[in-house]
């Protein structure tokens, strides 16, 4: 899928820009969540094109690891060909909404084989990686080591089964996999082997000055950099020790065996952000280019990546240790976005709203997706409601009634004629229009795209007042008017293509369109600054319909179906539901006096990071207002990012005797329905709820 890269501009403020989004994941397919990123992206980098700088925008599929291992396996074909099917899955999702890349490789390339050795040895010289002997379990019949997630067992705590091995979700305990009572591999239900393996840790402890100059210097948002302080970093005067991070993985591994290292694999979160650079060093091959002028730490080029806040950590911390170290560029601006929920609902595999991208497609039109995203992106890492109904609303409203009815009023009544050959007097429209680019260029580049639509929008609200106030349906009626209602086409027109030409990164499609329409380009900046006149305009065609509310439902109901399976797997034979009550009883009666003795309230969460060595476990502290703090350790760290719940109030019992675990002391418990991942829902207090109230 090949961008129309745009050539060298020879304006002498021209920028050379290589832009990237994180790489999907090769183990399946491209969600609308996914698309939040790489729609976010691509807008940016069509608007960078726009203004005449060369951008370059690269991305790869994340291939490696055992998951694509393990799906191999279960789908009967070689990793390769399983990546390779998905690969073509990735692409025909991408190109269904229109995003362009220059190059799209895979981290299952020679290109980043031959980086990550060069990045390996830079790491090796500076004395940053450590050897150390690691204790797993061991699925001898899938012939691989055990993540804690491919674990399940009796908690050694309250003897509740079938929990994970890092915590248990009924009692909060955490523990190692090896603690488990009765351990059976998820993969293939049979009894590990517990067994020793060498780990390779890169430590980057040493460049904590560095790194704090990194993320204060510019590079990340404001709250992204607050956040690495206080989770990570520390303060100046108090900080944190980095922890070392785990590059290996023994065999069997499906990525690259490291040098040096017989049976040992680099894990994936090494060789991936490599990916960056060796998609860029293939782009460079296949056009003659020079990979250092992009990659080389001294590069004149400009280095932008797009990001989730889920990954903030290591695209901020540990991927620019990695960089320093082995003498290439660092990022100048990491772009962070937050999370995307489906009326209102975190997006699930067990859930209808975890929408594939093909799906969405298939029922739907992309410029919808598109435009209704940019309403909500802005330089902040919020995260966004896609609201179906407001969805189908917005469109409605802001594309098709508003703009798009632009050219559907007045284009009919100016084929015959074109338009007039100089401008003629709108009363300042068009200028004023003209006049906001700088403001819009200004927006794009910081990400603000919900303020370029909502300016764009207040542009074409003005247009269509003044074909209201004109009636050029009346003028059609009265031949001695002709030239009246070809100068009212011409301002409208021009109003209109003014409009496309400042929304044409988002609604690419639109612009092409347009261009037709009217025979011109919308495809430069400045083109929303100059006024057509004296061309011909060539006969309407639907360029939007209004959203279709039955293929909104299809899409939902289909999702639905997709997930059926997992929904209802627990589900009784009869009954119309799945039956929680039977799944897990109603506890023992109890007196008031009993449930007195709890202590719940409303808590803010003022901390928030993820365990180092659990995979389920956050630690939390909760703020009760006054002062009064709480440390708790919640299991709930695949549902909920660190990340999301900062600032969310919730409840807790605070008076639960306090725990001390394996990695501190718990002082009480998040409040959360459900019966384990993913099916885990934080209560939350109600608007006006504040810290420290009792639940009653």
């Amino acid at each position: 899928m090949a961008a129309a890269e745009t050539a060298p501009s020879s304006s002498s403020s021209a920028r050379r820009i290589l832009v990237t989004s994180a790489l999907p994941y090769a183990n399946g397919p491209i969600h609308i969540g996914h698309l939040v990123e790489y729609l976010q992206t691509d807008i940016w980098v069509r608007f960078q094109r726009m203004r005449g700088h060369r951008t370059v925008y690269v991305c790869a599929d994340d291939t490696h690891g055992t998951s694509v291992m393990i799906s191999a396996r279960r789908a009967g074909v070689t990793e390769e060909a399983f990546i390779a099917r998905v690969r073509e899955e990735h692409l025909a999702d991408f190109a269904a909404f229109g995003v362009e890349f220059d190059h799209y490789g895979s981290t299952n390339s020679e290109a980043n084989r031959t980086l990550c050795e060069r990045v390996w040895g830079a790491l090796t010289a500076a004395g940053r990686v450590e050897e150390r002997t690691v204790s797993q379990l061991y699925d001898p019949t899938e012939g691989t080591f055990l993540a804690d997630r491919f674990v399940k067992g009796t908690c050694p705590n309250c003897k509740s089964p079938e929990q994970l091995g890092d915590s248990c979700e009924v009692c909060g305990a955490a523990f190692e996999p090896t603690d488990l009572i009765d351990p059976i591999s998820t993969l293939s239900g049979t009894t590990p082997e517990l067994r020793e393996a060498s780990h390779l840790f890169v430590t980057i402890e040493p460049l904590h000055d560095f790194l704090r100059g990194f993320v204060d210097g510019g590079a990340v948002p404001p709250e992204v950099a607050n956040y690495l302080k206080g989770q990570f970093l520390g303060d100046a005067s108090d900080p944190k020790e980095l922890r070392d991070w785990d590059v290996s993985r023994p065999a069997a591994y499906f990525g690259f065996e490291i040098p040096g290292h017989p049976g040992q694999y680099w894990f994936v979160w090494f060789d991936a952000p490599i990916g960056y650079a060796a998609s860029t060093l293939e782009w460079c091959e296949t056009h003659g280019e020079n990979f250092d002028d992009w990659w080389s730490a001294d590069a004149s080029s400009e280095l932008h990546h797009f990001i989730g806040r889920d990954i903030t950590y290591f695209h901020c911390l540990f991927w620019p240790a990695m960089l320093k170290t082995a003498g290439l560029k660092l990022p100048d601006r990491v772009h962070v976005h937050g999370f995307l929920t489906i009326d209102g609902q975190k997006m699930s595999k067990r859930r209808w709203t975890l929408i594939k991208a093909a799906n969405y497609a298939k029922h739907l039109d992309p410029s919808y997706l598109r435009y209704y995203f940019a309403t909500k992106l802005t330089p902040r890492w919020d995260d966004f409601d896609l609201n179906l109904t407001d969805f189908a609303d917005r469109v409605d409203s802001d594309l098709v009634n508003t703009i798009v009815n632009l050219a559907s009023r007045t284009a009919r009544f100016a084929k015959p004629t074109g338009l007039s050959e100089t401008y003629p007097d709108d009363g300042g429209l068009f200028a004023a229009g003209a006049a906001k680019a700088d403001r819009l260029a200004e927006f794009y580049e910081a990400g603000d795209f919900a303020a370029v639509t909502r300016e764009v929008l207040a542009l074409a609200t003005a247009a269509n007042g003044y074909v209201e106030r004109a009636e050029p349906w009346a003028m059609n009626k009265d031949p001695a008017r002709a030239q009246e209602l070809q100068d009212v086409c011409t301002v409208a027109l021009n109003l209109f293509r003014q409009v496309v030409v400042y929304l044409a990164p988002v609604l690419p499609e639109l612009a092409a369109k347009t261009e037709e329409l009217l025979n011109c380009e919308c495809s430069s900046w400045e083109a929303a600054t100059v006024p057509l006149t004296g061309t011909p305009v060539s006969k309407f065609k639907h360029m939007l319909t209004r959203v279709d509310r039955a293929k909104v439902s299809q899409m939902v109901e289909e999702s639905k179906a997709e997930h059926a399976e997992a929904e209802t797997a627990d589900a009784p034979a009869a009954g119309g539901g799945r039956d929680y009550i039977a799944e897990e009883p109603l506890a023992d009666e109890c007196t008031i006096e009993d449930f007195l003795k709890i202590d719940l309230r409303v808590a803010e969460v003022l901390e928030s990071e993820a365990v180092e060595g659990a995979d389920k476990l956050l630690k939390l502290k909760l703020g009760l207002g006054g002062g009064h703090t709480r440390q708790v350790f919640a299991g709930m760290k695949k549902v909920y990012s660190p990340e999301s719940l900062l600032g969310r109030k919730v409840i807790c019992c605070a008076n639960l005797k306090p725990r001390k675990m394996r990695f501190g002391v718990s002082e009480g418990m998040v409040l959360a329905a459900g019966a384990g991942e993913p099916d885990i829902y934080i209560l939350a207090a109600d608007d006006g709820a504040q810290p420290g109230m009792r639940v009653h």
